[in-house]
């Protein structure tokens, strides 16, 4: 387990800012995802674990935003990141799944846009996000 923390805090050290956004959204995304599974099959406990961690993900993202470069895109970012924080956290507050596939159908189309517009700046080529996580 040392290793792999070891590993993981080189790779983030090395990582582009974009590889290490990309990992963000993904990994938000996913979160949502196996959060509402879980609030669905009544493992609140878990699911609520999951959440909260797409939650402060979403939350970070919010704060990295730069008005000065794109002040309209930042007002629409800051204001779709704050509905789903506030889903997720209706979520984990309720146990209701629901209110975590409201922040997904919110969250999936940035994250997958960023992702696409990162992978097409590194030159890696188009990207299946329900691929990469899961098939959602």
């Amino acid at each position: 387990m040392q290793a792999f923390r070891h590993y993981a805090n080189v790779t983030a050290k090395t990582a582009s800012p974009e590889t290490l956004m990309v990992s963000l959204f993904e990994t938000a995304l996913r979160n949502i995802r196996q959060g509402a599974d879980c609030l669905a099959k009544q493992q609140s406990s878990a699911g609520a674990a999951l959440l909260d961690k797409a939650a402060r993900i979403v939350v970070n993202l919010q704060g990295v935003l730069r008005p000065s470069a794109a002040p309209e895109l930042a007002d629409t970012l800051r204001e779709l990141y704050t509905f789903v924080a506030a889903r997720l956290t209706l979520a984990i507050c309720t146990g209701d799944s629901r209110y975590a596939r409201e922040a997904e159908r919110a969250f999936a189309p940035i994250a997958e846009g960023f992702i696409q517009a990162a992978r097409d700046v590194q030159g890696s080529g188009p990207v299946n996000i329900r691929q990469a996580n899961g098939g959602r």
